[in-house]
């Protein structure tokens, strides 16, 4: 797991412009505190973060390979997690390798393969080669966009980097945020390839962005496609246990400390214990953590998004899984703390508004990291599956939008109360989302004879497997990477995804209940208790003192009424919020201060150019 970054100018010699790519790469530390590189030749020049995995000796970036017509270059960034397979194919095919890293893997199967290795690897990755012997840059990014990889075109080339900081290190780029990148800010929805920067974008997930001396060029290597799946119930379970069984297997490997992210759920404490299962086999026991909060457990209140905490159900697991177990407690002021809102900020690069979850997140990750370099985490089964509440929802399945806004709406509020009048009406995020939602629909194939209600569950199970779920992946990569963390996510894996994705929603609710075929594929593996516990999301502090901190750091943000974040919101809302009495503080109001935190935490670091025409 690494950064990578890069500039491609045809009109110029970029060995005067080792600066710039210097500048560009240093942005990427926390991604790579192992090591650095950087490769320039004539119209190229690449950048590498390395957080060493596999190989620590071997496998430094950029990695070349000589050819009769020309350098070919590669920074990669992930893991293929069929690395030895495609190795002993290649070896078979005539290559010879100097390291044991799968970096090696991925440059020598491009030799042989051309941009056609993307079909081949089974992973999570964004890599960039540039092809001496045509004057080529080719960009890959893994099937469900688990890492990050973005470009902004410029006049004779491209800069590209795995998070846009790297790319506004370069001289050519501007910060700057127009009211298209507002909406994308505010709307929830995640449209493939937007960025939100001006003149930036995204290398969607199973893409092959390709750059010459005539211009950019893509190609779609996967997609989620709609096909019959005969299988009965009792094939489907047992095919979903073969398939997690297999994948935990590969991401497991590691030459550095390993450990699962456990918070009770069944999404987690499944992959926890089959990872607990097959590290048994080998002597070795799997360590695990989860994250809570102070007197969490002892004074939880059941609400309509949690019923219940996660601690008892984390140490069940342990217990039956025999973890060695650690819970990261937090308390409100380490949540609340202005620094770590800056980190979270930097790391995402953009204010996403999630308040004390991406806090929490980042400070578990930060924990997790004096102990382990590789974590295995839940994330995704309930898009795979079907585990939100919205899924079951009346409301929300005939709502002619994206489901997830039906709840958050229902539970946060909507981001429009705390904006100024005069940019909510210039955003219009009713009908951005609208367009959105019709062409997000559009792309979805019905089978013949499917029902209109299997259908409609098909389009929901579609939605959030190409929108809600990019969102969430796109948290977990830039919090665990902001700390040099590196987190897998078994239940990504693209024959998974597919396979299931495919089963009807009749197999995939078959008793009633959320993530059917995940809780029979695992059901001899996990506690009684996890199997009859109801979902659960991400867990949120109910310290009243979170709420307290958040107004207070709103006071004084008053106190400067010149700052531009009040060009965004509304100055009397916030201070509505701000002086209202803690207990009366609603989750509305707390997720208004929390987003009006953010913006200017993002204002005052990123300083951009706003523009509202």
């Amino acid at each position: 797991m690494c950064g990578i970054t890069g500039w491609i100018s045809y009109d110029r010699d970029l060995r005067n412009e080792i600066a710039a790519l210097d500048a560009m790469t240093e942005t990427m530390a926390c991604r790579g505190p192992d090591d650095r590189g950087t490769w320039v030749e004539g119209p190229a020049g690449l950048g590498h973060r390395r957080l060493a995995i596999i190989d620590l000796a071997g496998g430094r970036q950029p990695m070349t390979a000589e050819t009769p017509e020309g350098t070919v270059v590669l920074v990669y960034s992930g893991e293929a997690y069929n690395y030895t397979e495609l190795r002993h194919q290649l070896i078979g095919l005539g290559h010879r390798f100097t390291t044991d890293s799968d970096t090696e893997v991925v440059l020598r199967a491009y030799l042989a393969w051309g941009e056609q290795l993307a079909e081949r690897l089974n992973g999570m990755f964004a890599f960039a080669v540039w092809d001496g012997r045509h004057d080529k840059l080719v960009m890959v990014r893994d099937r469900m966009g688990i890492k990050p990889f973005y470009y902004a075109p410029t006049s004779d080339g491209v800069v590209f980097g795995s998070e846009p900081k790297a790319i506004l290190a370069n001289p050519l780029v501007r910060p700057r945020v127009g009211l298209d990148g507002l909406r994308e800010l505010f709307a929830m929805v995640k449209t493939p390839g937007h960025a939100v920067w001006d003149g930036m974008r995204e290398v969607e997930p199973g893409t092959v962005v390709t750059l010459d001396r005539q211009g950019l060029s893509r190609r779609v290597y996967w997609q989620l496609e709609t096909r019959a799946q005969p299988d009965d119930r009792e094939t489907t379970i047992a095919t979903v246990r073969s398939l997690l069984e297999d994948i935990v297997r590969r991401q497991l490997v590691a030459d550095v400390p390993r450990c699962t992210l456990l918070s009770g759920g069944l999404d987690s404490s499944a992959m926890t214990a089959l990872a607990a299962r097959q590290l048994a086999e080998q002597g070795e026991k799997v360590r695990s953590f989860a994250v809570d909060f102070v007197g969490q457990t002892d004074h939880f209140v059941a609400d309509d998004l949690r019923s219940t905490p996660d601690a008892p159900f984390v140490h069940d697991v342990a217990t039956a899984s025999g973890t060695e177990h650690q819970d990261i407690v937090l308390d409100a002021r380490a949540l609340a703390d202005l620094d770590v809102r800056a980190k979270v900020i930097r790391a995402r690069d953009l204010p996403m508004g999630f308040g004390d979850m991406d806090a929490s997140l980042y400070l578990l990750f930060q924990a997790i990291r004096g102990h382990s370099t590789v974590a295995l985490s839940g994330e995704s089964a309930d898009e795979v599956f079907g585990g939100y509440v919205q899924f079951f929802d009346e409301e929300a399945r005939r709502a002619d939008t994206f489901p997830w806004l039906v709840r958050f709406r229902r539970d946060f509020g909507d981001d429009e109360e705390v904006l100024r009048p005069h940019l909510t009406k210039a955003l219009d995020l009713e009908a951005y989302v609208a367009d959105s939602y019709r062409r997000a629909v559009s792309d979805i194939r019905r089978l013949q004879g499917e029902s209109d209600f299997e259908y409609r569950m098909r389009q929901i199970c579609y939605l959030h497997l190409t929108r809600f779920v990019r969102l969430l992946l796109d948290r977990k990569d830039r919090m665990s990477m902001a700390v040099g963390l590196e987190v897998r996510v078994p239940y990504c894996d693209h024959r998974l995804v597919d396979y299931v994705y495919n089963s009807p929603w009749s197999l995939k609710s078959f008793d009633g209940r959320e993530k059917s075929l995940l809780r029979e594929a695992t059901a001899d593996l996990i506690p009684k208790s996890v199997y009859d516990r109801l979902k659960s999301p991400y867990p949120s502090t109910q310290d009243p003192g979170y709420a307290v901190a958040l107004q207070d750091e709103a006071k004084d943000l008053l106190t400067r009424p010149s700052h531009p974040v009040f060009d965004l919101v509304d100055r009397e809302r916030v201070s509505r919020a701000a002086h209202r009495e803690a207990p009366q503080i609603t989750q509305p109001s707390r997720r208004g201060l929390e987003r009006t935190l953010d913006l200017a935490t993002w204002l005052d670091i990123y300083k951009p150019e706003i523009s509202f025409t």
